[in-house]
């Protein structure tokens, strides 16, 4: 590969000047940033790369080569009504915050402005952080993915899009997690299994219900009724509303999140449905929805604290120049209740 294959192109990358080179697009980033640990061939491959390619580093690259802001910012593009309803992202950012406590860096909270979303991004870009996290539900982490060229930034969840270049995310196997539940409601007997999904606008709702299909395929059972929630008590309720009228015969319900099992109950008891002996429900996520629950539900323990301390040590491996893993799995544990 030439540079003229480059230079075809659009703007340089560090990818761009990695491949020419023969070097990974970390060990670029550790020459742009003068860390001593590069050997002198390397080093001498890489500026060889950046003049071929004539890359640039952006004003906020330079900055980091200059100095350290020892500030990181965990950014939510998420509406704030969402934010403040949903334990998930005050259970992250706790964990990442005691974490970022321990070091030199101080962390930062952006809760994307609905009104002018492009403003969370110039001030990323504008030289004012070390690094960045992208923790979101939804798909707008998309927007994001551009950026990783010019500022270290780790992913709270995958983007429902294929990215367009190397991201580095950190998160659970939401597909297994939906699996180890349904499968664990398989193993107690339960034939008839209807889910309640996540919304299918999310990766955590796409996942966790092909989770469900791939357990009841390989246990050989018929599919059970699939109604939609949006991760949040009054939907679970009102899609448990739903199965309840369809009239098809259930025995048992996962529920893609314990916000939405906890609504899911709640209707179950209105329609006089005794958890378990009529229905078994077991969710993902373990928290007050889940511990609070009357029974308490049976879930798969996402490690969410521990999540957010994850988030934090691989941003700052990747502000030091070190290589990491495209994708960081978060441990998972079943936490058996009585609502199985």
């Amino acid at each position: 590969m030439t540079s003229e294959d480059f230079l075809l192109g659009d703007k340089p990358t560090l990818e761009a000047v990695g491949a020419l080179a023969g070097v990974s697009r970390a060990t670029v980033s550790r020459v742009i940033n003068g860390h001593a640990t590069v050997k002198p061939e390397l080093v001498e491959a890489v500026n060889a790369a950046v003049d071929q390619l004539r890359y640039v580093p952006n004003r906020a690259a330079r900055s980091l080569v200059r100095r350290r802001t020892q500030m990181i910012a965990m950014v939510i593009p998420e509406r704030t009504a969402e934010f403040f309803a949903d334990p998930y992202f005050a259970e992250v950012i706790q964990g990442a915050a005691m974490y970022a406590s321990s070091t030199d860096q101080t962390l930062s909270l952006l809760i994307e402005s609905d009104s002018d979303p492009d403003k969370t991004r110039r001030y990323l870009t504008g030289g004012n952080v070390d690094g960045a996290l992208i923790l979101s539900h939804h798909s707008r982490i998309s927007r994001y993915v551009e950026l990783s060229d010019t500022i270290p930034m780790v992913f709270g969840v995958r983007p429902m899009e294929t990215p367009s270049r190397p991201i580095h995310v950190v998160d659970v196997d939401n597909v297994e997690a939906a699996a180890i539940a349904t499968r664990h409601l398989i193993n107690r007997g339960r034939t008839r299994i209807a889910t309640i999904s996540g919304p299918l606008d999310t990766a955590a709702g796409i996942d966790r219900l092909h989770g469900w299909r791939t357990a009841i395929t390989e246990a050989a059972l018929v599919p059970g009724p699939i109604e939609t929630g949006t991760f949040t008590p009054a939907s679970g309720a009102e899609a448990m509303q739903r199965l309840l009228d369809r009239g098809d015969p259930i025995d048992a319900v996962f529920a893609a999140s314990a916000q939405m099992a906890s609504g899911a109950l709640e209707t179950l008891r209105a329609h006089s449905r005794a958890v378990p002996d009529d229905i078994a429900l077991c969710s993902v996520d373990n928290n007050y929805f889940s511990t609070s629950a009357i029974p308490p539900l049976t879930t798969v323990d996402l490690d969410t604290a521990n999540k957010g301390a994850v988030l934090v040590k691989t941003l700052l491996r990747l502000i030091d120049g070190a290589e990491v893993e495209p994708f960081t799995a978060v441990p998972m544990t079943l936490i058996e209740r009585r609502s199985v």
